[in-house]
């Protein structure tokens, strides 16, 4: 396969973390047989400085034509408080490529347990997936301002939602769920909201043309609380703009750190493979405290190449060496600073032990020559020896 992805490295560690999942792109190109052109691009703060826009025009084009995008992070406190933002750039790309459905799956490894905040026996068999409606909600409805009135300010953003936009991200997420446990948790607040309540009766439409998987409903407070107590019990948590963004972030915790999460954004445009053209992106921020200090967890950005590689290019067998060298080198005991901070042992102390193996503070390329080397091992010539 010779596929062509654009890298938006972004700011703050966006641009480490990349290259580290770009070191493992090279390495499954190398260990099954692909050739990858990757073509970097500007977005976010580091476009406004290039050229004063968060998304130029040429970033646009290149990703529209691109098999796939893969995004580090964007935003820093030296673009905050200008009229331009990095998080427009964003935005608007998603909207630009029409990219209306947001995937964030929450896997747990069994040796970060003890990283997690939970205790271990609530995160056994914990396996779901945050279906995030993308392109709609609070984030895009109009009005959004800051206006006078009665001599004080006071500031309006509009929560909207069409009938189509929630049918086709329900839809996606009851396909899913046929592929997996068939469970799908509505997420919604429709005792208050209207646009919940149009939310809810819509999801319910489309579940009956889905007879084999089981709907439930809950008010997005019970669900926050719910992935606390008992996370094991989700499999497709099907939610609005606003209430997936926080939501998946406080799923991301049970895997030990925000930075070990991955996502992608699918719509309906395909690529050349006729397979979705998708951005993917680890759902950490770009942290600018740790840019350029070698200390970023790449495993958020090497596990959004997996689902690249998995989604857009089909390449199955790949994605699931990738995130089976992710899983080696964590019971190797190759953990970055976030995951040691996360667990209750201070490492100075001993830190968490697994058999006879220690676990010490890793740095970002550390942790990907790991990676790497445990991709290595799983290539096919390694696998027929």
């Amino acid at each position: 396969m010779e596929a062509r992805i654009v890298l938006l490295a972004g700011d703050g560690i966006g641009p480490e973390v990349t290259e580290a999942a770009m070191a493992v792109l090279a390495a499954t190109g190398e260990a099954f047989g692909h050739d990858f052109a990757v073509e970097r691009r500007h977005i976010g703060g580091s476009a406004i400085d290039a050229t004063g826009q968060p998304l130029p025009p040429e970033t646009e084009a290149a990703c529209r034509e691109a098999d796939a995008v893969l995004l580090g992070a964007v935003g820093g406190p030296q673009w905050d408080g200008g009229p331009v933002r990095p998080e427009q750039g964003l935005l608007a790309l998603r909207r630009a490529l029409g990219l209306y459905a947001n995937l964030r799956p929450v896997t747990v490894y069994p040796v970060l347990a003890r990283a997690s905040p939970l205790r271990p026996e609530l995160l056994a068999d914990v396996d779901l997936v945050v279906v995030r409606e993308l392109t709609g909600g609070i984030y895009f409805g109009r009005p959004s301002e800051r206006r006078r009135v009665d001599d004080e300010w006071e500031a309006v953003d509009t929560m909207v939602y069409r009938e189509h936009e929630v049918r086709r991200i329900a839809t996606l997420a009851f396909e899913l769920a046929r592929s997996r446990r068939g469970q799908v948790t509505s997420v919604d607040k429709a005792n208050v909201l209207e646009s919940s309540r149009l939310w809810r009766e819509i999801v319910n439409e489309v579940a009956t043309a889905y007879p084999d998987v089981t709907l439930a409903h809950q008010y997005v407070d019970a669900a926050a609380m719910h992935l606390l107590r008992r996370p094991a019990g989700f499999d497709v948590l099907l939610t609005s703009n606003l209430f997936g963004d926080i939501l998946s972030d406080e799923a991301a915790m049970l895997t030990g750190s925000l930075g070990n999460l991955p996502s992608a954004s699918l719509g309906s445009g395909k690529n050349r493979y006729g397979r979705p053209r998708g951005l993917y992106e680890p759902i950490h921020g770009s942290a600018p405290d740790i840019a350029g200090k070698d200390a970023a967890n790449p495993v958020g950005a090497i596990l959004s190449l997996a689902l690249l590689l998995r989604y857009s290019l089909g390449l199955t067998a790949e994605a699931e060496a990738v995130e089976e060298a992710v899983g080696a080198a964590l019971e190797d005991g190759w953990w970055t600073a976030d995951l040691l901070a996360a667990q209750p042992t201070p490492a100075g102390r001993g830190g968490p032990r697994r058999e006879a193996k220690a676990v010490v503070v890793a740095t970002t390329t550390e942790m990907t020559e790991a990676i790497v080397a445990a991709l290595y091992e799983r290539a096919p010539a390694n696998q027929e020896k």
